[in-house]
């Protein structure tokens, strides 16, 4: 039987009356608060703007220390055009956070590619690479491999979509392509994907083939969020811990967009992920 096409209308409304089930992951251990593994995160901050319309970077760096986070990928963290000039203060982060941006090349005042950072607590990094992704608009992700302290690897791919469906059905398939040209080992992806849609009209259905898709969790907008734009993913089914969003009052006002976070542990990474999930 074919499955039912979600419009935008119907996946809001669908959106909003899940909130309870949903709310079973908030209501219980946070990511955040759980023991062991690596908190990871994904945050889009708008280029500092908030949903007042400030710009405030400030607020936006108290947000990610909020996280606390391990990994963290930032979309939208340079200025879009001209010299594509970082919007952070990388020496504040660092001292308040431990946090220190995965070297770029190409762009001296510039924090990321596109718009993308990487940022690692502990650990070296074994490897970068810049991607172009194709499509309409100018779009990046960046991969890289971390040596973590405890000398497992982890890959992480951060990626900001495009806004056109078309556009991020070629993304979806290039980063499919570029993972299986390379060594299989454990891999996170996560960032802004720009894919409301659920079920077989979503641009992410090319991921299942590599990743297990966690469940939708609304990031989007900031201060009612019902979308789920923003996404993390790996490609070992005992990888990932339950995703949720970081929604304080802070979060809500610095970006149109919640940081996403969850919990990933390296040490049961065994069996990829298989099987389509509800995307």
């Amino acid at each position: 039987m074919q499955k039912r096409r979600l419009t935008l209308s119907s996946s809001i409304l669908t959106s909003i009356r899940e909130r309870k089930n949903r709310g079973a992951v908030a209501s219980g251990v946070s990511p955040s608060e759980a023991p062991g593994g690596l908190l990871i995160a994904s945050y889009n901050v708008h280029k500092c703007v908030g949903v007042d319309g400030k710009f405030d970077p400030y607020r936006t760096k108290q947000v990610i220390r909020e996280i606390g986070a391990d990994v963290l990928a930032l979309q939208e963290a340079d200025t879009r055009f001209g010299e594509r000039r970082g919007l952070l203060d990388l020496d504040w982060l660092e001292r308040e956070t431990g946090l220190l941006p995965v070297p770029i090349a190409g762009f001296s005042k510039a924090h990321g590619w596109h718009g993308n950072v990487i940022f690692f607590r502990e650990g070296l990094v074994r490897d970068v690479h810049q991607v172009k992704l194709p499509g309409l608009e100018p779009r990046g992700a960046l991969v890289t491999e971390l040596e973590l302290k405890d000398g497992s690897v982890l890959r992480v791919i951060a990626a900001h979509l495009g806004l056109l469906h078309r556009s991020r059905h070629q993304q979806t398939r290039m980063i499919v392509d570029l993972l299986r040209a390379r060594d299989d080992q454990p891999t996170i992806l996560l960032g802004d994907l720009n894919e409301w849609r659920l079920g077989d009209r979503s641009s992410l259905n090319t991921l299942t083939s590599v990743f297990g898709l966690p469940p939708a969790v609304p990031s989007f907008p900031s201060r009612l969020p019902v979308l789920a734009l923003d996404r993390i993913m790996a490609n070992r089914s005992d990888l990932l811990g339950p995703v949720e969003a970081h929604d304080t009052q802070l979060a809500r006002l610095a970006s149109d967009h919640l940081p996403i976070k969850a919990r990933i542990r390296l040490s049961s990474a065994i069996m990829p992920a298989d099987g389509d999930q509800n995307i």
